[in-house]
């Protein structure tokens, strides 16, 4: 019930090493942290990125989609070859929730980076 309830009932959905939900484990990608710093940040083309910092590896964004929301995708190099990204979504609906929009926005980018990049297992 638990899980159904912060899957659906939330308006706050991120990604983690060891989260609960498998679909929203941290993705890693054998690729330099550069080029999928910068796909992440194509992911956002139509939206308005209000900070970018390839030091510390996160973006910050407003996201103009069917709802506006604020994301925070995190995009650090694990091992040469080895890039891990992390999302963190935010949704700005009325209400105290958004339905599970926020989580399938997560799916969504890590969709289009599957397709961009090489899955890799984080060992």
């Amino acid at each position: 019930m638990k899980a159904f309830i912060s899957k659906y009932l939330s308006k706050h959905s991120e990604t983690d090493e060891q989260h609960k939900d498998e679909q929203l484990v941290t993705h890693y990608y054998k690729a330099k942290r550069d080029d999928v710093f910068q796909a992440v940040e194509e992911l956002f083309s139509s939206s308005t990125i209000a900070g970018s910092s390839r030091e510390r590896g996160e973006i910050t964004v407003r996201y103009k989609g069917k709802r506006k929301a604020f994301v925070v995708a995190t995009v650090i190099m694990v091992r040469p070859f080895r890039t891990a990204v992390d999302f963190s979504v935010t949704t700005d609906s009325g209400g105290p929730v958004d339905f599970g929009y926020s989580r399938n926005l997560i799916l969504n980018f890590y969709d289009q980076l599957d397709q961009k990049f090489t899955v890799i297992d984080p060992d």
